[in-house]
């Protein structure tokens, strides 16, 4: 199963473009401190079972799932595709990658 993935600077463009993409952070709480993407909601990944039915909820509406380094959100993405949801792509790099190339990185808030 090949999972799908973006580079940051494309999810950049994209956002900025105005599309309407769910943006995740999976990680911890503790991991928030550092600060999120603008516009990601918080989904903790062990949280990500009970909350299927959100993501069957709109199978046309992209969803981007980041963690730190991208192999988390990786692992999510797998998951999520073994569960017959296929709208799911993995941040590569994760947030690391994200600051790396500059982008805003908001407070958690």
């Amino acid at each position: 199963m090949q999972i799908k993935e973006i580079d940051v600077d494309e999810l950049q463009s994209r956002l900025a473009g105005g599309e309407d993409i769910r943006l995740l952070d999976i990680r911890s709480d503790a991991e928030l401190n550092v600060g999120m993407l603008p516009q990601a909601e918080h989904l903790p990944m062990h949280l990500i079972p009970l909350k299927m039915q959100e993501f069957r909820q709109a199978p046309q509406r992209q969803v981007v799932l980041y963690c730190r380094s991208g192999a988390r959100s990786a692992h999510a993405c797998a998951y999520l595709m073994q569960q017959g949801i296929d709208n799911v792509i993995n941040l590569r790099g994760g947030i690391i990658a994200w600051a790396q190339q500059g982008h805003e990185i908001r407070p958690r808030g």
